[in-house]
């Protein structure tokens, strides 16, 4: 039997799609909280406020901050993996992508209703790169090396940065809003449902393996 097509193989081969299909999502699910216009994710403000200074995409800043991020795990000895450096580069081309692809939308009745596609499409695609487990993403591992480091909760460190992050993208003229609010509520359950829905039974088990909580029970987003 071929590589291919052994159980290991086609196991790999779905790992793999819920790997770039995850990263593709969440690009495609940043955007349309971009469009939507009621506020972004964390991160996103950042993004967005740094891209509103130089100009450069949404899309471009979000792989150059996902690189220096990546860049601070070499003092806190974190080791990157496969989905590591991938989400550097497919989150923000998929963002970018969808934004070309997307238009504006004005008007709350058509605001409300793109937000909360965004936010539910973000916890899909957390459940499905997630579950594929090729390492965490650029701004999960420095929580969590920081965390190891520091000897603080995941949850202390998580909202330290998350804090820091949403303050100065702000300040630089990123969008902060009710989008933001719900998104901060709403992603946790939404990532643990669907990490459930999407994660693959460790081999010989037909139990499925939740493996991406952190020491703290807290599930990594992104």
């Amino acid at each position: 039997m071929s590589d291919t097509t052994s159980p290991s193989g086609t196991r790999l081969a779905r790992r793999l799609i819920h790997l770039y299909v995850g990263l593709a999502l969440y690009g495609a699910s940043s955007a349309l909280l971009v469009r939507a216009g009621l506020g972004l994710e964390p991160w996103g403000v950042l993004h967005q406020g740094l891209a509103e200074r130089t100009g450069i995409s949404i899309g471009v800043v979000s792989i150059i901050v996902g690189a220096v991020v990546l860049l601070l795990w070499v003092p806190i000895r974190q080791r990157p993996g496969l989905g590591t450096v991938s989400n550097v580069f497919a989150v923000g081309i998929a963002m970018d992508g969808t934004l070309a692809l997307v238009p504006d939308v004005h008007g709350l009745v058509a605001q409300v209703p793109l937000m909360a596609a965004g936010i539910v499409l973000n916890g899909v695609a957390t459940g499905l790169y997630i579950s594929a487990r090729f390492g965490p993403g650029p701004r999960d591992g420095l929580m969590t090396g920081l965390n190891r480091l520091t000897g603080r909760s995941i949850r202390l460190v998580r909202t330290a940065i998350e804090v820091a992050v949403v303050v100065t993208g702000f300040l630089l003229g990123g969008s902060l809003g009710a989008g933001t609010v719900l998104y901060a509520l709403a992603i946790g359950p939404l990532a643990q449902f669907f990490l459930r829905f999407f994660d693959l039974p460790a081999p010989g088990s037909r139990t499925v393996a939740v493996a991406a909580r952190t020491p703290d029970g807290a599930i990594l987003p992104r």
